[in-house]
């Protein structure tokens, strides 16, 4: 395989731990160094189907690992026989401010780190188990639902399934979490979830999305229910007990992942 990154830095899988491996590489998008956390399971097949999670504002590549045991989670569901074996991708945002909000932005491309390099290296570093069969998905949480959920409509030839959770679903909210100005994300026309979604409609693949009833972003997400049905745009929208907090995302995100089985 040809390879694309000048410098790329991985783990030694001898020393992690729970088949995590930690990979650093230089990407042009973000004209700097962009970190990425993986989950290979054992014994994982060829062609197996890849998640990427996305983290919230103020996190990194270490987030969902280290904040959900979301790979524990997954591998007891393997073991069990309730899921398909599958390869967790957990990238940092860019790390610019307090969140990137995966976008494109002045002088760095969050969008494409997360569709083209992540993507690349993912198939690098599991080169054995991820093929032109392997079926890719994303889900995230907070700002990374709405990073999910927008380049999961952006991208439909590249996404088989998104998910969000306690998602941020419209640029306006990003003032609820980050101190910096909003005119940073404003590179694209698109800055609604329901703008994004209507706009790609034509190709975008059943998706999903929750929230905690007692969430500060519950209205938001229970207005995009509303706006995509009135849209006719099929869909999934569950609510559960819980706010805007690990707790939530730790004992919720097998849900997505769930979703994401049935499409392996």
């Amino acid at each position: 395989m040809e390879k694309k990154f000048r410098s790329f830095e991985q783990s030694d899988p001898s020393y992690g731990f729970k088949n995590l491996r930690f990979v650093t590489i230089k990407s042009d998008n973000l004209h700097g160094r962009g970190d990425i956390c993986l989950y290979i399971p054992d014994n994982c097949p060829s062609d197996a189907p890849v998640v990427i999670l996305l983290h919230g504002v103020y996190g990194s590549a270490w987030s969902w690992a280290l904040s959900s045991g979301v790979h524990e989670q997954v591998d007891q569901a393997i073991s069990a026989g309730l899921i398909k074996p599958l390869i967790l991708v957990m990238p940092s945002d860019g790390l610019w401010g307090d969140g990137s909000g995966y976008m494109k932005q002045k002088k760095q491309d969050f969008e494409q780190w997360i569709v083209e390099e992540v993507i690349e290296a993912t198939r690098q570093i599991a080169t054995e188990q991820v093929t032109e069969a392997s079926k890719f998905f994303i889900a995230g949480l907070s700002m990374g639902g709405y990073g999910a959920i927008r380049l999961g409509a952006r991208h439909p030839n590249l996404f088989t399934s998104f998910s969000g959770l306690s998602s941020i679903t419209d640029i306006s909210d990003f003032s609820l979490f980050v101190e910096e100005s909003l005119s940073n994300y404003q590179m694209d026309t698109e800055l609604s979830l329901i703008d994004t979604i209507v706009a790609n409609r034509a190709g975008i693949p059943f998706f999903r999305f929750d929230c905690g009833r007692d969430d500060l972003l519950i209205e938001q997400n229970r207005k995009l229910h509303k706006q995509l049905l009135e849209a006719n745009i099929a869909h999934v929208y569950q609510e559960y007990e819980g706010g805007h907090s690990w707790d939530y995302w730790k004992n919720n995100v097998m849900k997505t992942i769930l979703f994401f089985n049935l499409r392996f």
